[in-house]
């Protein structure tokens, strides 16, 4: 049934972006590119060569799918056993429109994911690079530097969210998976960017909430969230190219601010890995899965999360690097370190091809008294962009549970999974 679903959603785009070809698909304004030229794109630049002459509508759509072929073992022995074929595909449908000069809209539709076999709205938002719409020139010399976003959707904390797959669009993902600890939410959202000479700040507030309702009970306690962003990235000379953010996201309440690290609802990439069999007592097994296997899901209350992000580029060589810290109230205060490091060679006479690696490490516990877990992925690959719009990669993955934190966990003591993953992945 899920497969017919996941056809029908993919038969509906085809046909609707055929349709609507008679649109302009013409250039907008200080937009990140759906293709290769996306790639080590964070902030939309301020800068923009695109001239507006009217409403402009691009429809685009991002499709992928993988073969994996993955083994798995614990200490319990009761993994479920893993075979090699293909994941269900999935697909997004994306919608932007330049509605005035300065002025553009963002949504984005799942149509198929791992989680939702039903098609439905990731989120949209509305972006500002300019205010002439109030009145030619209003606040210009400001807004020469300023960018302001609002909406429902991912919001700009940290630099990991700009190099993550968001369901099918993998592109500008150099791997398969994304990080352990995901920090990607979508929540109702208002955020200032400014830009200037290399130095960005970010200034923002969200609502605290993945899933909209007003309804409040006793035990309500919901504040908004504060993040923000501080950093420099500059292109020193045509070689070099250095970057460094620090990033942070705060909310004390109890009731909101929980989704950080678990606002993805498109799924994780490595399908039923550490999918395991429950006894019920009886005899009588089950197994127990999840959509989001080989992620560690922070849901902690009253957080706080920084993340610190340097990326530099000299000539095809990339470096991107991430340390994390997120500390607040689960079972007790709790506090969970995340690093990773990746490094890139980019070769071939458009820097079609790459190899890398990629080293990823989550340690702590959500329970101050608990003892720590950690989980280590290790990653090595690489791609292909066959044209500008289309990818394919090869990676071999390997990731392991180790730390008191999991001794007599039924699931995660002593697990591994390891293998090969291909993914192929169109973006326009």
């Amino acid at each position: 049934m899920k497969s017919l679903q996941i056809l029908k959603s993919i038969v509906f785009t085809i046909t609707m972006l055929c349709a609507l070809q008679s649109f302009a698909q013409a250039p907008l304004q200080n937009y990140r590119s759906d293709n290769q030229d996306g790639l080590n794109v964070f902030e939309t630049p301020k800068q923009t060569d695109v001239e507006y002459d009217g409403l402009k509508v691009k429809i685009g759509g991002d499709f992928a799918m993988q073969f994996q072929s993955i083994n798995q073992s614990n200490d319990a022995n009761n993994l479920v056993e893993l075979g090699s074929n293909l994941n269900l595909p999935t697909a997004n449908l994306n919608l932007d429109v330049q509605l005035e000069d300065g002025l553009r809209m963002h949504l984005r539709t799942y149509l198929s994911s791992r989680h939702h076999e039903e098609a439905w709205v990731k989120g949209g938002y509305l972006q500002m690079d300019n205010l002439n719409f109030i009145n030619d020139g209003f606040l210009s010399g400001l807004m020469e530097v300023t960018t302001i976003r609002v909406g429902m959707d991912e919001f700009n904390y940290g630099d990991a969210h700009f190099r993550r797959s968001d369901n099918a669009r993998a592109i500008y993902n150099p791997f398969v998976g994304n990080y352990i600890m995901d920090a990607f939410s979508t929540e109702g959202f208002l955020e200032v960017t400014l830009q200037n000479n290399g130095m960005l700040g970010v200034l923002g507030v969200t609502n605290g909430k993945l899933n909209q309702n007003v309804t409040v009970n006793d035990n309500s306690d919901n504040k908004v969230s504060f993040f923000g962003k501080l950093g420099y990235d500059k292109q020193i000379n045509d070689d070099l190219r250095l970057r460094l953010t620090g990033s942070w996201y705060i909310n004390k309440g109890t009731t909101t601010g929980t989704w950080l690290y678990n606002g993805d609802r498109a799924g994780s990439r490595y399908y039923k890995v550490t999918d395991y069999f429950m006894d019920d007592g009886s005899g009588n097994l089950s197994v127990s899965s999840s959509d989001f296997s080989g992620r560690y899901r922070a849901r902690l209350t009253e957080l706080t999360a920084i993340q610190i992000n340097p990326f530099v580029k000299y000539k095809g060589l990339e470096f991107f690097g991430i340390y994390e810290i997120a500390s607040g109230s689960a079972d007790g205060e709790g506090s969970v370190t995340q690093m990773a490091g990746e490094a890139l060679y980019r070769l071939g006479q458009n820097d079609q091809f790459y190899l890398g690696g990629r080293y990823n490490m989550v340690k702590g516990n959500t329970a101050e008294s608990a003892p720590d877990l950690e989980i280590k992925r290790f990653n090595f690959g690489g791609g292909w962009f066959l044209t500008k719009n289309v990818i394919t990669k090869l990676e071999y993955v390997k990731q392991t549970y180790d730390g008191d934190g999991y001794a007599g966990d039924a699931q995660f003591q002593g697990a591994e999974f390891n293998g090969v993953v291909i993914e192929a992945a169109i973006s326009f």
